[in-house]
Formats: C-alpha cells, structure tokens, sequence
C-alpha cells in the first residue's frame, strides 16, 4: 500500500470535553481524528489544537437530503465551506452521505431508522429521487474538487442508500470522474453487503475509509426481530475492531492489492467497553496486530 494514516473517529466519546477527546486519541495511538469547520475557530486554529496533541486533521463529514431538490443549494454552499476548510487544513477527501435518516418515509410507510438492517426492495427511493440526489452529489463533488477536495460517498445503515443494490444503483447515475468512494465497513456488513467483493468492486474509487466492526448475533436478532437502528445500537451492534465479523485481513488485502494510500478512520459508535478510550485502544492494537 501507499502511505497509510490511521484515524480515530470522536463519535464515541460523548459529553467529553474535545481536549480530553484529543489527548486520548492521540493516547490510544492513532495519528489523527476527523475534523469539520467550526463556528468561531479558523483552519489555523483547528491545525494548532490538533498539533498539541500530536495529532493531524482527518477528512470531515458532510451529510443532507440530497434527494430533495429543495435542499441542493444549501448542500452546494456547505460544500464550498466545508471544501475550503479542508483544503485549508491539508485534508484531499471528504466524507459525503445521505442525512435526515428520520425524514424519509418509504413506500410502505416506514422512516429508514424503522428498516435499518432488514431493507426491503418496496423501501428504495423513486428513480426521480435517484436521480436528483445523484444531480446533487456530482455538483457538490464539482465544487469540493475545485478545492483538491475529493467528495467520497460514504454508505451508512438507517438511510436512504444502505443496500448493496441501493449503493449500486446510485453509482451508475453518478459521474466517477468527480465522485469517489468512501465506504464504511460496519455499515457495509450491518446492511447484509459482503464487505469484500465490495472493495474488489469499488477498489478504485476508494479514497478513504471508515473501518468499523458488527456484532453478528447482535446483527441476527435485530434483524429476526425487526429492530429500529437504535434498538440495534442499545443492543450493541457496534464492537471493536477484530471482534465482530468484518473481514479485516481480505479488505486489506483488498486495498494493498489497489495500491491505496489514505486515510482509515477507525470508529465504534456506541462502545460496551467501560470507557472511550478503552475501546479505542483494542481496536488500534488489533491493526497493529495486523501490521497497521
């Protein structure tokens, strides 16, 4: 592979201060968290308080509707502030995904967080709806390039692009010369994708990655039960890395084989460890176990 960094997300600290955050990612062993514009701090800012730590910024998250023709202009002009500040902080990828999980309502009368895990054919959007959320990705990526941006789209379980037939049909509208690939492993696996052939298919695109692990029996029964994604996640879903059944060693493998070099952005969502920090500790050990 090229040159790897190893990130950690701060999702699963909550209600911590960000420099306790900070100092125990930089602590844990990784080299950097993801970083977004802030209201009151510059891109000078963010780099000095990352580089206390030790740590360097690492590509953000930009999430909306984008099927909703109403909201394309306000993810044009976020795109423009969130691309501006990541060219300003060093970063070349940013995370962009489909949001307002609790707003869409499907053919059958559910929310995507009521489906999560257990999608059915009848829960997709409609071909309009495809194709103006592919509209807007291109004109987002567009602007995000302009910056040395590379607009990544990142699938993620509860919205309205979870399956692999879902993840599919939205890259044959999109433009591959301006949208590229920023998968997430746990969400991939949760949404019954097989995370491997996944990778060999989209290797190329990949430009950066959220490495997250599944709890298969977690997995099992929420699905046999119908669960909502936060009944999945009180039930604890997410687990550390090398304890779930994401096949780590085979998307590695997977990824050396593609030559990718970038950012890997390690997170578990809700932990059943004791603390934060304790969580993101076995998950770094485990790819140090793995050469990483």
């Amino acid at each position: 592979m090229n040159k790897l960094w190893i990130g950690c997300g701060q999702i699963t600290w909550r209600n911590v201060e960000e420099a306790q955050v900070l100092a125990e990612i930089a602590q844990a062993g990784y080299a950097g968290a993801p970083a977004a514009p802030r209201d009151g701090r510059s891109p000078q800012e963010t780099l000095d308080l990352y580089a206390a730590y030790g740590l360097k910024p690492a590509p953000g998250y930009l999430s909306g509707r984008f099927w909703d023709a109403a909201d394309a202009d306000d993810l044009r002009q976020r795109a423009q502030h969130y691309a501006a500040f990541a060219q300003a902080v060093g970063c070349s990828e940013l995370y962009v995904a489909a949001g307002g999980f609790d707003h869409y309502t499907t053919a059958r009368g559910f929310t995507r967080n009521q489906v999560a895990g257990h999608v059915h054919p009848d829960d997709a959007m409609s071909e309009a709806e495809y194709r103006q959320f592919a509209d807007t990705l291109n004109r987002v990526a567009e602007i995000t390039l302009a910056h040395g941006v590379r607009s990544c789209f990142h699938n993620h379980v509860g919205s309205v692009i979870e399956t692999r037939a879902e993840i599919d049909r939205l890259w044959a509208l999109i433009d591959p010369t301006l949208v590229f690939m920023g998968p997430d492993t746990g969400h991939l696996a949760w949404g019954g994708v097989d995370v491997v052939p996944f990778c060999r298919d989209y290797a190329a695109a990949i430009k950066t990655m959220h490495i997250k692990d599944i709890d298969p029996q977690v997995l099992a029964e929420g699905r046999e039960k119908h669960w909502d994604y936060r009944t999945f996640s009180a039930h604890g879903i997410f687990t550390e890395l090398g304890q779930g059944f994401v096949d780590f060693p085979g998307v590695f493998k997977v990824l050396d084989a593609a030559q990718f070099g970038g950012w890997l952005i390690v997170e578990t969502d809700v932990t059943q460890q004791p603390t934060p920090l304790q969580s993101a500790q076995i998950s770094r050990a485990y790819l140090a176990s793995l050469g990483f």
